[in-house]
């Protein structure tokens, strides 16, 4: 059954925003492939997010704040021999874009852009063709640009951080049992959290600050799975935890001024549940789906978003040791009445939310 390894290694641009800025999963399925595959991808994501300022603020609209942006993704593996493979990803895991425009009384001009990109290098190694282990390096850097703007901030309206590229490395270790004549195959991954030290610079009306700021890429930890249900019949799922609470930046200027930090989330856990049908030798369909339960935490004006639901639709072409994905994803983000002052003042509320993805890859076999 071919297409089961296509299907499961094929899927992306489909996470949108999951924990707040979570875009790829971080799956290692490629890893199971056979033989020497390489690969290359990119998606699309298109978010439309939007809310209301609270009456206090003149109930104006926001505008859509969701940027678009993009997730190119290359991978490649190899088999040395019966019982030790390798296998290497570039990928951008985490990332979010958002700008308020002039419509929001409360939070015009409000920008942030965040972006991480990842190298993981995998060795894995078969004790037998039901056991194996992997695991390796994570090369990982990551930058940030953060303004706060608008009637909501007051004399702290205008306040720009710049969190310099950083550089830094984790590690990646994973088991998986696999039954292959029913095509079945279970593996947990964990991925450990990536301390950063930021060179930060803050805007001040005196002058820019510039200090050293830490956090931590938090960890994670991926279970997935697959099995076949009937000839031609596939079925596969997941579930992803992340440690979201450990990410916080905290300048020193922000901090001193304001008890809240820049960005703040809770933990967790993201669902997936698809099944592949293959209609020919070379086309198969795919149908998956996403969600995120609502955490009920209280949104930052970053990331105004709390849980979703989704499906993604996939199609794929094989030929001889050629491969074509393309995929489509929707997502439904959950309603928040975010932004509570310290007067316990509701400033606005995000309802009805989505965001729209788009994937391709090409899988060439060697």
């Amino acid at each position: 059954m071919r297409f089961a390894a296509a299907v499961t290694a094929g899927i992306i641009a489909t996470q949108a925003t999951g924990g707040g800025i979570d875009t790829t999963g971080q799956s290692v399925n490629f890893l199971f492939r056979e033989g020497t595959v390489f690969e290359v991808g990119f998606g699309r994501v298109v978010p439309s997010i939007s809310g209301q300022d609270a009456p206090l603020f003149g109930g104006s609209d926001t505008g859509n704040i969701g940027e678009a942006f993009s997730l190119p993704v290359v991978s490649f593996k190899h088999d040395f021999n019966d019982q030790l493979s390798f296998g290497i990803i570039v990928e951008k895991p985490f990332g979010a874009e958002v700008a308020y425009g002039p419509g929001s009384i409360a939070f015009a001009g409000t920008e942030a852009s965040a972006s991480v990109t990842s190298t993981t290098l995998l060795l894995r190694y078969k004790f037998n063709d039901r056991f194996s282990v992997y695991g390796g390096p994570r090369f990982q850097s990551a930058k940030a640009d953060f303004l706060l703007s608008g009637a909501i901030y007051g004399p702290l309206s205008g306040y720009r951080a710049n969190l310099a590229k950083d550089e830094s490395i984790g590690y990646v270790v994973g088991a998986a049992f696999e039954i292959p004549e029913y095509f079945l195959r279970a593996s947990l991954t964990y991925s450990s959290a990536i301390e950063h030290e930021f060179d930060t610079t803050e805007a001040t009306l005196f002058g820019p600050v510039v200090s050293t700021v830490q956090t931590s890429i938090p960890q994670s930890l991926n279970f997935e799975f697959q099995t076949g249900i009937a000839p031609g019949t596939f079925v596969f799922g997941s579930a992803r935890w992340v440690e979201w609470s450990k990410l916080r930046f905290e300048p020193p200027v922000l901090s001193a001024l304001s008890p809240d930090p820049l960005v703040e989330f809770e933990d967790t856990v993201t669902y997936s549940l698809g099944i592949g049908r293959q209609f020919t030798d070379n086309w198969v369909g795919t149908l998956t789906l996403l969600y995120e339960p609502a955490e009920n935490s209280r949104p930052v004006p970053l990331v105004p978003v709390d849980g979703f639901q989704g499906f993604v639709l996939g199609a794929i072409y094989m030929r001889d040791d050629f491969e074509f994905h393309a995929n489509y994803a929707m997502t439904q983000f959950g309603d928040t009445t975010p932004f509570v002052n310290a007067l316990g003042t509701t400033v606005s509320s995000f309802t009805g939310n989505t965001s729209q993805s788009f994937g391709v890859k090409l899988v060439q076999k060697f």
